[in-house]
């Protein structure tokens, strides 16, 4: 077998790198993308039919130790193409899973080998990257943790996905509708049902004073989560996967936009039968339960100290920031402003020509993704992107196959992310080492944006 790009470069021995229809030594696991049904909305009304991973929703919870390897053979049962991206994974490019950028989507009845080493401990996620709006909106998706060497210090550790559907109540179906110019042009593809885990109501139980970690998932289209913890008290511990140099109090709001994950470390608080229970603020400003615990007595005699830092991930360090050239990515229409023209398909259209085409989003002057990647960099060079927000709406603005740190404005960096929330008229720069060789999307993970020209990418040589 040959050598991936990265062993070759750097003169190391070779390692086994899987493609579609290589033979493997053992048979894969495999991974299907299929129809199945089910019990979204609360008992009473009708099924949901939905595209799954394996016929759960989320898809099966994947786990492997920091270091490991993960393989799994995608199996397409659908009738439409499809392909598997392993969000936030520091990635060989080849696996990447982006349809007509880093391979050739998976057709009706093929399969694809993906197989890739898990450098990072953390909690990441799998999704559909083949018409991403509505495959993910159907259902395809699921959670991703790579564990760390040594356990945390803590009771139970919980997986939570959450996700909002848009569905019809009178039939249970997930509603159509995934090109509706509004939802597009404005703050993307919101549901009318909040779930956790595939389910409407989710609820943990929990001795008093336990320890729980936390690991949240936003899987959502376009919906940012603003959560807060109730009858529990906790800490931030990683974001994107990626741990913090020292826990945060999580004694505010936790906003999670779309893609992005938060870690926390929790102690039940509330006494046996009272309410605990992680709420998020809904549409008319009150807080309601997303996920209850139901509270037992029985647990530890007393409330345990801050938690200690989780061990660093390798190369979270981004030097040269200060010095790296800046290049300006700006965030132009949508509804309320609009922008005077765009490149699409190799044209410059004003924004009437473009809303003809269904592009309502750029990014710098570019509607979907372009032939010429907007920046290239050398392997090893200090990036540094200056992102612009002119729109209206709020943005959550995802970096493939690397991370990056935000830059502050007292000149010290941010956490280590993967997908950064942009408000209206904001200006973050992002910095990250570019040390992962090839193509790399960067998008507005508020899907129907990015179906609607928020899509661009980078190279690394």
């Amino acid at each position: 077998m040959r050598p991936t790009r990265r062993t070759f470069c750097a003169g190391l021995a070779a390692v086994p790198f899987l493609r579609p229809g290589a033979a493997s030594a053992a048979p894969l696991v495999p991974l299907t993308a299929r129809h199945a049904t089910v019990q979204l909305a609360p008992e009473g009304y009708p099924a949901t039919p939905v595209w799954s991973y394996d016929g759960t929703l989320p898809g099966p919870l994947l786990r492997a130790a920091q270091g490991s390897r993960l393989s799994r053979r995608l199996v397409n049962a659908l009738e439409v193409p499809t392909s598997v991206h392993w969000h936030g994974i520091r990635i060989d490019n080849a696996m990447d899973g982006v349809s007509g950028l880093t391979q050739a989507a998976v057709p009706p009845g093929g399969s694809f080998d993906y197989a890739f080493d898990l450098p990072d401990a953390g909690t990441y996620w799998y999704h559909a990257h083949t018409n991403s709006m509505e495959q993910v909106a159907r259902g395809l998706y699921g959670a991703l943790i790579v564990d760390e060497a040594d356990p945390l210090e803590v009771d139970r550790d919980e997986v939570l996905v959450l996700d909002d559907v848009l569905l019809d109540p009178e039939t249970g179906r997930i509603a159509e509708g995934f090109d509706n110019p509004m939802m597009r042009s404005h703050a993307g593809r919101l549901g009318n049902l909040l779930c956790v885990n595939g389910r409407f109501e989710l609820s943990l139980a929990a001795r008093r004073q336990d320890r729980l970690r936390l690991r949240l998932v936003n899987a959502a289209n376009a919906r940012i989560f603003v959560l807060r913890l109730e009858g529990m008290s906790g800490w931030t511990v990683a974001l994107d996967g990626m741990p913090l140099a020292q826990p945060i109090p999580a004694s505010g709001d936790i906003v999670l936009a779309p893609a992005q994950r938060v870690d926390l470390i929790v102690d039940v608080t509330a006494e046996a039968g009272a309410p605990a229970a992680l709420v998020h603020r809904a549409g008319d400003g009150s807080w309601r339960a997303l996920v209850e615990v139901a509270v037992s007595a029985g647990g530890t005699s007393a409330a345990r100290s801050a938690p200690p830092p989780l061990p660093p991930n390798p190369r979270m360090t981004v030097p040269g920031a200060d010095s790296a050239e800046p290049r300006e990515m700006r965030m132009q229409g949508g509804a309320m402003r609009g922008m005077e023209s765009a490149r699409h398909q190799g044209e410059l259209l004003d924004f009437a020509a473009l809303i003809a085409r269904g592009q309502f989003w750029a990014l710098a002057g570019q509607a979907g993704r372009g032939d010429d990647p907007f920046a290239r960099y050398e392997r090893g060079e200090t990036a540094r992107i200056r992102l612009v927000n002119d729109t209206a709406f709020a943005h959550a603005m995802h970096l493939h196959g690397m991370h990056f740190r935000t830059l502050l404005p007292d000149g010290t960096q941010g956490a280590m992310r993967d997908t950064v929330l942009m408000a209206p008229d904001e200006v973050t720069e992002i910095a990250f080492v570019a040390d992962n060789p090839g193509k790399w999307l960067m998008h507005c993970h508020m899907l129907g944006h990015a179906a609607s020209g928020m899509t661009s990418w980078i190279e690394v040589a």
